[in-house]
């Protein structure tokens, strides 16, 4: 008796839709990156992309616990001396809002270039609105 492993084409692909609004950032990026990686699957083989795709609307509206606002930093570097630029997540939810739960979801990922091919299956969005109702998205509970 052999081992099945799934084949990138036998895979069949869902569209899921999240609502960010009130929700705890990092419980809300472990449950993504699950669904985004297809462990919730029966057919999940480690090494083929087996997940789902998922549209995160309302991102301005997650929440975070205790003081983690002000004590959860991003930084960026252009690798020239002096040029290390430090954000915070209020800084950041202001600027961009999506990027934080874009970084919470990555850091959940495998560190390869199937990590890479998987987070841009995360579709994130400021405001209630999107561009992918063509694919008829379904509401994940989270």
């Amino acid at each position: 008796m052999t081992t099945w492993n799934a084949k990138p084409g036998e895979v069949e692909r869902k569209w899921w839709l999240v609502d960010a609004t009130d929700k705890t950032l990092g419980r809300m990026a472990t449950e993504l990156a699950r669904v985004i990686r297809g462990k919730n699957k029966p057919q999940f083989t480690p090494h083929v992309d087996t997940g789902d795709f998922i549209v995160v609307i309302n991102s301005e509206k997650v929440k975070m616990t205790g003081n983690k606002w002000l004590q959860e930093k991003y930084y960026r570097h252009s690798r020239y001396f002096g040029s290390l630029k430090e954000l915070t997540a209020q800084q950041m939810l202001e600027k961009d809002p999506t990027f934080i739960i874009r970084e919470a979801v990555a850091g959940m990922l495998p560190k390869t270039k199937l990590g890479r091919q998987l987070i841009t299956k995360l579709k994130a969005y400021k405001g209630a609105d999107h561009p992918h109702q063509a694919q008829k998205p379904e509401a994940l509970n989270v």
